[in-house]
C-alpha cells in the first residue's frame, strides 16, 4: 500500500530504491554492532585474564556485554525488517513473515535478558545487583 502510494509519485522509484538502501544499511550497522562487540568482548576478557587471573566476575562480565551487544544488534535488525516491510513488501506473507521474525527476536531478547541478569523478568532484583 505505502509502496504503491510512493511509487505512484513523480521519483518515487528513486525513494523507493534509498528506502532499500536504508535497510541494507541498518542490516549492516547491526552485524558490524555484534561482531564488533564479540571481537571487543572477547579481547577484552582475554585481556583482563592475563592482567588479573585471580579476579572473579570476568566470565559473568563477558556474558553481560556478549547479551548487550546482541540484544543491540537484534533490536536493529528488527528496525529495518519493519522498515523493509512496512515501505516495501506490504503483502500479508511478508508482514506474517516480520511478525514471525519480531516474535523469535522477542523470545531471543527476552531469553537472553534471563542469562544476563539471572532471574525471570517477574522475580524481584537482587540485593547490589547492577548488571542491566
Amino acid at each position: 500500500m505505502l509502496h504503491d502510494l510512493i511509487a505512484s509519485t513523480a521519483g518515487g522509484e528513486t525513494i523507493l530504491d534509498w528506502i532499500e538502501w536504508a535497510a541494507l544499511a541498518i542490516e549492516i550497522i547491526a552485524v558490524a554492532i555484534i561482531v564488533g562487540a564479540i571481537v571487543y568482548s572477547i579481547s577484552h576478557y582475554l585481556f583482563q585474564s592475563i592482567l588479573r587471573p585471580d579476579k572473579e566476575g570476568q566470565y559473568q562480565q563477558l556474558k553481560v556485554r556478549l547479551g548487550k551487544s546482541l540484544l543491540l544488534g537484534l533490536e536493529i535488525l528488527v528496525a529495518a525488517d519493519i522498515i523493509r516491510t512496512v515501505a516495501l513488501e506490504a503483502t500479508l506473507e511478508s508482514v506474517t513473515v516480520l511478525g514471525l521474525l519480531v516474535l523469535i527476536r522477542t523470545f531471543l531478547s527476552w531469553a537472553l535478558v534471563v542469562e544476563i541478569e539471572g532471574r525471570w523478568p517477574w522475580q524481584p532484583r537482587r540485593e547490589g545487583d547492577e548488571s542491566m
